[in-house]
């Protein structure tokens, strides 16, 4: 069911054209809208992961091009797009040019999903929870065709981890967020939000649901394939991992997938846990705007936990990456999900 932003994008063409045309070209408009956060998303988490990066390195950072290095990633972004796109001849033509668009293509899908505010959603589907994690689950096929397709060992090792580290943590994603949705009974957005009026879901649920957010987010990293969990990359091992046959703009959209999800991440577990646009106590509830205002805010400070894990933890060996999701990380969930179901049938939730 489409929200406002596609809705009143609907109404306003009406007026020009037939339903019909309006329908489709509002589906175009809405589509270009979201390529341009997209893009925009994607430059400044670069350079926000720059600048964390030289902070807890005690470094400078960018600081050349542009104020305060703002237009770094813009000259970066010039770069990759003049640069040549090389390859190998024995590589797989076909597949090696597709696996890119997989994973960018995931990644756009999921961002439709997101509510920034009660207005600004581009979709609410009644399976929106579901919906999210299956289409976040497709962009591991881009990574193992560009390993698989480059017709390189290392290229396809990184891609081999990247299957098996993904399919495992994926289902702590799932289980953690599965026990919030005990206590909202749907798994559509929007109605996760409503219920979070009465208090954010993460007091609500308090213990569990304070398990269910650690365990998230340690397996959101892992899934997104950032430090610790990097085995995919692993450039003291792999080179660049899957993706080490790939120049120019077709590199750019795996690396500008990875900030992506990261943000996506941080996206979901704001709407689940924290309230989504939702102000603390019902502060501002009566200034709608400032709904986005509190949903990056709330969104970048889990973005800058991630940021933070990648530049304080070393690298683990696989071996130990596999044992945490299925010796810890999974059992405890299972556990978890049978407190929260005790909680939720004793109605122990907390009430704000």
């Amino acid at each position: 069911m489409p929200l406002s932003i596609t809705k009143s994008i609907q109404e306003m063409l009406l007026s020009m054209m037939s339903e019909s045309a309006a329908y489709y070209a509002a589906m175009v408009v809405v589509a270009l809208l979201y390529l341009g956060i997209f893009a925009i998303a994607g430059l400044f988490l670069v350079l926000l992961e720059r600048r964390i990066a030289a902070w807890f390195q005690l470094r400078i950072g960018p600081n050349r091009v542009g104020f305060q290095g703002l237009l770094q990633t813009m000259a970066d972004a010039l770069k990759l797009v003049s640069k040549e796109l090389t390859g190998t001849d024995r590589a797989d033509k076909f597949l090696y040019n597709l696996a890119p668009y997989f994973v960018i293509i995931s990644a756009l899908m999921a961002l439709g999903l997101i509510p920034f505010t009660k207005e600004f959603q581009a979709f609410d589907i009644n399976i929106g929870i579901f919906f999210l994690i299956a289409i976040s689950s497709i962009g591991v096929i881009g990574i193992l065709l560009g390993g698989w397709a480059s017709n390189n060992k290392f290229a396809l090792i990184g891609a081999m981890r990247s299957g098996v580290q993904t399919i495992s943590y994926e289902l702590s994603v799932g289980l953690s967020l599965l026990t919030m949705i005990l206590l909202t009974g749907s798994l559509q957005l929007s109605e996760i939000v409503e219920v979070q009026k009465g208090g954010w879901l993460i007091v609500q649920g308090h213990i569990p649901a304070i398990i269910a957010f650690m365990i998230y987010m340690i397996a959101g990293t892992a899934e997104t394939n950032r430090a610790p969990f990097d085995m995919v990359e692993a450039e003291s091992e792999l080179g660049a991992g899957f993706h080490t046959e790939y120049s120019g703009m077709k590199f750019a959209y795996f690396f500008l997938a990875e900030f992506i999800n990261m943000f996506l991440i941080a996206a979901i577990a704001t709407t689940v846990f924290f309230g989504a646009w939702l102000s603390p106590f019902g502060i501002t509830e009566s200034i709608p705007w400032l709904g986005v205002f509190w949903f990056l805010a709330k969104t970048l400070l889990l973005v800058f936990l991630m940021m933070w894990f990648r530049w304080t933890f070393p690298r683990l060996r696989v071996d130990q990456l596999l044992t945490l999701e299925w010796k810890y990380l999974l059992p405890i969930n299972l556990v978890n999900i049978v407190v929260m179901a005790f909680i939720v049938w004793q109605n122990l939730i907390i009430q704000i």
